[in-house]
């Protein structure tokens, strides 16, 4: 396995590689023994999603870590979240096998130290990294006189009853929700979480199936929701629920088969988690979530903190601030009292409650927490990135009345419209996200920022 071929693979977050072009089981044992080194672990945890190469890649891992004589607690088949729960519960280093969304020949694994604290790759990635290089050419390290003992564990129950315990259920109306699971890891956990509940649960694509024969699993695509929209009007249900791959990220469609902004989410539960913390508290966004989340969370009697995209940026100043949640555009819900980790599935349960709490139907819930027009994430593929982002720059720049920061990409920001400009770190591509404050605008300044952009 060659340096370069590495480098492809080992991301800012995470690992990521078409298995086995990019990596296999053999390089999988290596980066299971330099996680145990580079953590300092006694034991650690090890779950997996339902891609055909999952179970041997984590095996593999689970291999290299014992030989170093770390135990190793196998808990099989799991949601990423559910992975977050087992290292928070159990105070262990974690490593989830998975590729989120991406197509079935991909597998990756997601790190977390013990308490569910992210590894990303200032935070223990590249070391690993460099271990795994380093021996891939020389050999694996020399095993410890003892190796670690490997244990089967079940988690799904106490996942379970943990997240029903963080949200209070009792006494909500009944109601009937499409859960699209996408061939992922919803379909494991679904019916454990919801058991129990007064829901009736309409299930889509509830098969394990990481060939994903229905539609790519990821639901902020639209074309991935469609089937989702159409079985929630024909069932006549109160709500739809769509799930990625492995299931951390959760998006909602209302009664009328129309996708709810995260940024909604967002706001709604950061009320929902203000209430419940007597009114008090911060709440994390990003910077390309909707003014409605800074909104929100003051009206409520919080204090909104704005950060970079990304979880690891969201996860460093929840731990910063002691926040008590935060929101992202993408979809990614993080939570104090689930060791500052995402999960898409308590989103979705306040969504329940909060539905199920009151009479009238999601969309007139939500409209409260959606007040302006958006244009959702437009990528253009640019050559010259920089050159692009500058020239955007330079046109704003020397106008009377903006506000112009770089915290991450290029915000410009006007009384009735804000913009964001980001480069992507993986492709060729500039993101556009802006919000205006009624649609007209927004399609101006949307339009005006992308000939400049496109050139």
């Amino acid at each position: 396995m060659a340096v370069a071929d590495l480098s492809q693979i080992v991301k800012a977050y995470d690992i990521r590689g078409v298995v086995p072009d990019q990596w296999d089981e053999s390089l999988a044992e290596l980066f299971g023994a330099a996680f145990a080194q580079v953590t300092d672990a006694d034991a650690i945890v090890v779950g997996h999603d339902m891609r055909p190469s999952s179970p041997g890649l984590s095996r593999a891992f689970g291999r290299g870590a014992a030989a170093l004589g770390v135990a190793v607690t196998e808990i099989g088949l799991c949601s990423t979240d559910q992975l977050y729960y087992a290292s928070g519960a159990l105070n262990l280093p974690g490593a989830m096998f998975t590729a989120s969304h991406n197509p079935a020949q991909y597998n990756g694994i997601k790190m977390c130290r013990a308490g569910a604290a992210p590894v990303g790759q200032d935070t223990g990635l590249g070391e690993i990294r460099q271990l795994v290089e380093q021996w891939a050419e020389s050999g694996a390290p020399a095993p410890a006189a003892t190796a670690g003992e490997t244990t089967r564990r079940d988690t799904l129950s106490d996942y379970a009853e943990h997240l029903r315990g963080l949200v209070d259920l009792t006494g909500i109306r009944p109601l009937k929700v499409v859960v699209d699971a996408g061939n992922g890891m919803g379909g494991h956990t679904v019916p454990t979480v919801f058991e129990g509940l007064p829901l009736e649960l309409v299930p889509m694509y509830f098969e394990l199936d990481g060939t994903f024969p229905n539609h790519e699993a990821n639901p902020l695509d639209p074309a991935n929701i469609v089937d989702l929209q159409k079985r929630v009007r024909a069932e006549g249900a109160d709500l739809g629920l769509a799930f990625d791959g492995d299931a951390d990220r959760c998006f909602v469609v209302d009664e009328r088969g129309e996708g709810v902004s995260p940024s909604a989410i967002t706001a709604l539960v950061a009320a929902r988690e203000l209430a419940r913390n007597g009114g008090k508290g911060t709440v994390i966004h990003n910077l390309i979530t909707s003014w409605s989340v800074p909104e929100v969370v003051k009206e409520h009697g919080g204090d909104p903190v704005r950060t970079r995209v990304g979880h690891s940026f969201i996860k460093e100043e929840m731990a910063k601030t002691g926040a008590i949640f935060g929101g992202e555009h993408s979809a990614h819900y993080y939570f104090r009292d689930f060791w500052n980790a995402d999960t898409g599935m308590l989103a979705a349960l306040h969504v329940l409650a909060a539905l199920g709490g009151q009479d009238g139907p999601l969309s007139a819930l939500v409209a409260e927490y959606d007040r302006y027009a958006g244009s959702g994430e437009i990528n253009s593929t640019v050559g010259d990135q920089a050159g692009r982002a500058a020239a955007v720059k330079a046109a704003y720049a020397g106008r009377d009345g903006l506000a112009l920061d770089e915290l991450d990409g290029l915000t410009v920001a006007a009384e009735d419209w804000w913009f964001n400009l980001r480069a992507s770190n993986t492709e060729p591509l500039l993101r556009l996200n802006v919000e205006a404050r009624d649609a007209d605008t927004m399609g101006r300044v949307r339009d005006e920022v992308l000939a400049i952009v496109r050139g």
